[in-house]
């Protein structure tokens, strides 16, 4: 009955998440807005790989939107921050060159500076003085684009102050104005860090939140609030939030990260060749369609549509939910997992990918090594290229060191971004060529302290 009631729950969801490519069959989703968000492009001076993509994140946009015969405007680029890697002038005028030179005069520029990385070699004042010389534009905004409302607001101009009392002011008195002149519609609101406790990488122990607006963003359930800082993966289902307000992060147009266990900002070894932006639309009705881009691809991650979020009703991103209603990944029913010594005490595993009941991508796999005795001596994790188009795989592999001479039972399991794993993978193996008891014995005490470290790093 539990399972019923679970596949009944998440064909629920999947309807009420259903993306564009399903609901066009209903209705047809028809733009009155179209826009981009992102953020952390982290120009560098001496590299053309963050400077590139800029262009090819606006050109992409834009053979979208001429592609569209009833909507064809890109009306907006919506960027929250880190634009630069090191914040210096030469950096701020790659960036300005690389918008400069693909926007269209008709797309609104809504852009906005970060303490961190735009920050690093200037102080705030200059910081912000060198984007408004550049851009003509001013740090911290209120625009109206086709009716609708855009807030952003930047690192203050005050040196180790991150926002000033005067701009927590000024934001909720936008917000008030905003509200009053569309009521029943979404307010859109950027900064750069995440809203603690809100979408991936926001965790207080993820360490990427701040708390200085969720006492103000609670009043105002119209607002759509856009964040990077974090560059945990846009097509992650934990990166669009609802609650009081709605919240999604805006990946990274330069690397990806991730929070795994106890590993915090984690870095992949090809963490660059992620490069994600969005390109958000709004209806008549204040629906939102979100289709998140692999810009390096020119393909699409993820796609989702959005109920008017100005209705506190319309939550169909409610983490709990999403979490109650998530299915656990299955592996095809011929599939076997494969274990072979490899070298000294060394096995190598090999799995194949299992396929999502829900949707929602297959984030990590984890492998588990018991002795004869049924004790766990090793466990591992991988991670998926689920944030790349074109690089997931179709074989997960591991390798388990230190093991010794002895019978073993090796274990494979997929999870989903809740923690929802499938059923697992098993085989055994004999290890003939382990390590001696002194090299086990070294390993066994070698546990405590990679707890101790990841203690350490949970409290820093």
């Amino acid at each position: 009955m539990k399972k019923l009631i679970s596949i009944f729950l998440a064909a629920v969801l999947l309807c009420t998440l259903a993306p564009a490519a399903l609901a066009a069959a209903e209705e047809p989703f028809v733009p009155v807005l179209r826009f981009i968000a992102c953020s952390d492009s982290h120009v560098k001076a001496d590299s053309d790989r963050t400077f590139d993509r800029i262009g090819a994140m606006l050109s992409q946009a834009y053979a979208l939107a001429d592609g569209d015969s009833v909507y064809s405007n890109l009306d907006a680029l919506l960027m929250a921050g880190d634009l630069t890697h090191n914040g210096t002038k030469e950096e701020f005028r790659k960036y300005w060159n690389a918008v400069s030179a693909a926007k269209r005069d008709e797309t609104e520029y809504l852009g906005l500076v970060a303490k961190n990385h735009d920050g690093w070699h200037m102080t705030r004042k200059q910081m912000r003085a060198c984007f408004s010389d550049l851009t003509g534009g001013t740090p911290d905004f209120h625009k109206v684009v086709c009716g609708y409302h855009f807030i952003g607001l930047s690192a203050s101009d005050t040196d180790g102050v991150h926002y000033t009392k005067a701009q927590l002011s000024w934001l909720r008195e936008q917000l008030d104005l905003a509200v009053a002149d569309t009521p029943g519609k979404p307010v859109f609101f950027a900064h750069h860090e995440h809203n603690r406790n809100t979408v991936y990488g926001s965790s207080t122990y993820d360490g990427w939140g701040v708390k200085f607006f969720n006492k103000i963003l609670k009043d105002y359930p119209q607002v759509v609030d856009f964040s990077g800082h974090s560059h945990y993966p846009l097509n992650d289902p934990r990166s669009v939030w609802q609650g009081d307000f709605t919240a999604i992060g805006t990946g990274a147009l330069f690397y990806a990260e991730f929070t795994i266990d106890d590993d915090r900002a984690y870095d992949p070894p090809d963490c660059e060749d992620a490069g994600t932006y969005w390109i958000v639309e709004v209806n008549e009705q204040g629906d939102l369609h979100l289709r998140g881009f692999d810009v390096d691809a020119d393909k699409l991650l993820c796609e989702y549509t959005l109920p008017n979020p100005a209705d506190p009703q319309n939550r169909p991103f409610d983490q709990k939910k999403l979490k109650a209603a998530s299915l656990p990944p299955v592996f095809a029913a011929d599939a076997a997992v494969t274990a072979k010594e490899t070298g000294r005490g060394e096995i190598g595993v090999a799995a194949p990918a299992a396929a999502s009941a829900d949707g929602q991508p297959v984030v990590l796999y984890r492998v588990i090594v018991k002795n004869k005795l049924g004790l766990t001596v090793e466990k591992q994790w991988y991670l998926p290229h689920y944030y790349v188009a074109d690089k997931l795989e179709e074989t997960i592999p591991f390798t388990v060191t230190g093991l010794a001479r002895g019978s073993y039972t090796v274990r494979v399991v997929a999870e989903t971004a809740y923690g929802v794993q499938s059923a697992p993978l098993e085989t055994e193996l004999r290890v003939e060529n382990g390590v001696g008891a002194v090299g086990a014995f070294f390993r066994l005490l070698a546990r405590p302290f990679k707890l101790l470290i990841a203690a350490i790093k949970h409290i820093f």
